[in-house]
């Protein structure tokens, strides 16, 4: 290694704190002594949006190729990004035919395995958590498994709802915990011990941030000093977060609290809950603290309100007059407007991870991130899935494409993520329910 070269699991340290540092030209940071990649060359990412209870069926839909693709109405926030996304249409999940529900379309999207039934619960291990094995030494957090919604204990039609809750497994009867506090989840990333505290991440290592700016180029201190920015925002807007106090979810019979206020935990904003996580996971993504996330913006069955987003009811009212899973049903300008909503927070990851410049291509080209739903709407439809993918996994794959599978034999999730896992270096001879990657991806 030359004088100037860093080891990847060396951070900015503080007390209590260590920072990964993002990708610089001046040193290389991503390498492992257990590889033999180039440690120059910044790693190839993977993220998985949820967004439950499907999209509006007659606006999900893509057209075209490159610069002249044309985008459905629940797409039109991604149009910025048409040259870098890919449509996969008519991929289904046998497994999760069975039994017509949310849960049993849910607990294995990202498995492919069958699902017990009767209050037992068993899946399979998730492809995000079989990537998150892979890069457990070369991270400082194998993954992070992020949440805007609480798991929900019941039993529907003989079903774990469960199985709504969880996409990602780290076994086949073990959900992942879901982090739903963005700052339990950013304590995760920066600090050696995940607890409350006063102290700004950032403010405990400026003083070695400051020693780092005389050993890098001009152009690594300008990248240096976005990303410290960076994280001091996301500080300032966990901070402030919740003080709107709009709740989304059920409602409560009492209107008025009848105990003292308690500390602010989870935002009651679902936009800036929603934002937040999405923040998060950019900066895991651009330090390398891990190489996969699973972000699920609600559950399947989901109970969530949108008091953010106004109604076509009229200007004065949200659309919380009705929670996400009975509005599904609907199929109306509300529903689509909540479906736009889901998919700006894919377009707001999109744009902060495409400002990131990693050598000759971006962050978002380094990546490889699903937007995708275990249904369309109307009546539980999975015979094929809403699936798009952005970010080409390191110039790895062709985007501005839409790829149709509709009527030809191999049409299995299982089967992408067989064909992602290779672009990770993991090659598998079967996954879940597939022995064969999808063609042209």
């Amino acid at each position: 290694m030359t004088s100037n070269s860093i080891h990847r699991r060396q951070f900015l340290r503080g007390v209590g704190v260590s920072m990964a540092l993002p990708w610089l030209e001046s040193m290389t940071v991503w390498g492992d002594d257990t590889t033999q990649t180039d440690s120059s060359q910044p790693p190839v990412r993977m993220a998985c949006l949820f967004a439950g209870n499907g999209f509006h069926s007659a606006e999900w839909w893509a057209k075209g190729e490159g610069k002249s693709m044309e985008l459905g109405k629940v797409l039109q926030p991604l149009m910025p990004y048409r040259e870098k996304l890919l449509f996969l249409r008519g991929l289904y999940n046998e497994e999760a035919r069975i039994g017509g529900i949310h849960s049993c379309q849910t607990g294995n999207l990202l498995t492919g395995a069958h699902l017990a039934n009767g209050g037992e619960i068993r899946s399979g291990i998730s492809m995000d958590q079989v990537v998150a094995r892979r890069f457990a030494n070369e991270t400082k957090v194998d993954s992070l498994v992020l949440g805007c919604e609480h798991s929900i204990a019941a039993l529907h039609k003989n079903y774990s709802m469960i199985y709504s809750s969880h996409i990602s497994w780290s076994s086949a009867t073990t959900p992942t915990p879901l982090e739903l506090y963005p700052a339990l989840a950013f304590d995760r990333l920066f600090r050696d011990e995940v607890r409350p505290s006063d102290s700004s991440v950032l403010d405990a290592v400026l003083a070695e941030a400051a020693g780092l700016r005389n050993r890098i180029s001009l152009s690594d201190k300008q990248r240096l000093e976005e990303y410290l920015e960076s994280v001091r925002e996301v500080e300032r807007r966990i901070e402030n977060a919740g003080k709107a106090r709009r709740l989304q979810g059920w409602r409560p019979k009492l209107d008025k609290p009848d105990i003292a206020r308690p500390a602010d935990g989870i935002p009651q904003d679902i936009d800036k809950h929603m934002r937040l996580m999405c923040d998060i996971l950019v900066l895991a993504f651009r330090t390398d603290t891990t190489r996969v996330c699973t972000l699920k913006l609600n559950n399947d069955h989901s109970s969530l309100r949108f008091p953010n987003l106004t109604s076509d009811r009229g200007p004065t009212q949200g659309i919380d007059y009705m929670i996400h899973h009975l509005l599904s049903h609907s199929n109306n300008g509300d529903w689509l407007k909540v479906n736009q909503f889901f998919t700006e927070q894919l377009a707001y990851i999109a744009g902060k991870l495409d400002q990131v410049q990693e050598g000759d291509r971006t962050l978002l080209d380094n990546s490889m991130i699903l937007y995708l739903s275990s249904m369309m709407t109307w009546n539980h439809n999975n015979d094929q899935l809403p699936v798009v993918m952005l970010g080409s996994g390191g110039g790895q794959i062709k985007t501005g494409r839409i790829l149709d599978y509709l009527g030809k034999p191999n049409r299995k999730m299982c089967s992408l993520y067989l064909s992602l896992l290779d672009k990770l270096g993991i090659r598998l001879e079967q996954f879940g329910d597939s022995t064969e990657r999808l063609a042209d991806v």
